[in-house]
């Protein structure tokens, strides 16, 4: 069923394109550009055994469409563990990131050994019209090389927003947009389901102009708060990170 569905989205994006481009174009101009929040990306917080969290990823890892880290992925998500462990943390993220970018910063990023990563990446690779079987392999890539150049203990996946409901995009570009991104978390799901070390964090909640930051596109605090919630959730459902002991230098 979904090899058809997908087949009758490809053949309707083709003949869709002039207006999907019309509308990509006025998108753009009309788009509200909100920066990335002021506060730190690294520092050390909370009491107990240590946990050390790296965060990859595009403007929403970086938390754009709030006014502090403090109410962006990154705080909101340390606030969790912090009463349940010392956090030392890292934020890598940058606006308009795909996962071509992240793969390149591992290659600068300064090495060492992380007890969990956090990756929050796809919106930018559909924007920007990555074809599925490349991100399919930058993905795997992505992963591989966090367990083996970083350790991670735990990597936990973001799954891509149900695009199809930001407020920013008309139709049909929000269908066509959707869509993809709805094919991309699926096979995203398919390649988490097969490394132990990977596990896919998700939240059940709708994206409307009450939820959304004031452009539209990006997430507001109370998307950040249930995203860090469902993430916390999953890092703290495992007693082993939190033992003090396993992955240690």
């Amino acid at each position: 069923m979904s090899d058809t569905r997908d087949t009758l989205y490809i053949a309707a994006r083709v003949l869709l394109l002039p207006v999907l481009l019309g509308q990509a174009v006025l998108v753009r101009k009309r788009a509200i550009s909100l920066p990335e929040p002021p506060g730190d990306r690294t520092g050390t917080i909370g009491q107990g055994p240590p946990l050390r969290l790296l965060i990859l990823g595009d403007s929403s890892a970086a938390g754009v469409g709030v006014q502090h880290q403090g109410d962006a992925l990154l705080g909101q998500l340390t606030a969790h563990l912090s009463t349940h462990a010392t956090v030392t943390y890292h934020l890598h993220a940058v606006t308009g990131a795909k996962t071509s970018d992240v793969l390149a910063w591992l290659d600068t990023l300064q090495e060492g050994q992380y007890d969990v990563v956090v990756t929050a990446l796809g919106v930018n690779d559909v924007t920007k019209a990555v074809s599925l079987g490349r991100w399919r392999r930058q993905q795997s890539g992505l992963f591989d090389r966090l367990a083996a150049q970083f350790g991670a203990r735990k990597i936990v996946v973001s799954g891509l927003p149900p695009m199809d409901q930001f407020p920013l995009l008309p139709h049909p570009l929000r269908w066509v947009l959707g869509h993809q991104a709805a094919r991309f978390d699926r096979h995203l799901e398919a390649i988490v389901a097969v490394r132990p070390t990977c596990v896919m964090a998700r939240i059940d909640l709708g994206l409307d102009e009450t939820n959304m930051s004031k452009d539209g596109f990006h997430p507001g605090p109370a998307v950040y708060a249930a995203w860090a919630e469902a993430i916390a959730r999953i890092i703290l459902a495992d007693r082993e990170l939190l033992d003090g002991t396993q992955g240690a230098p």
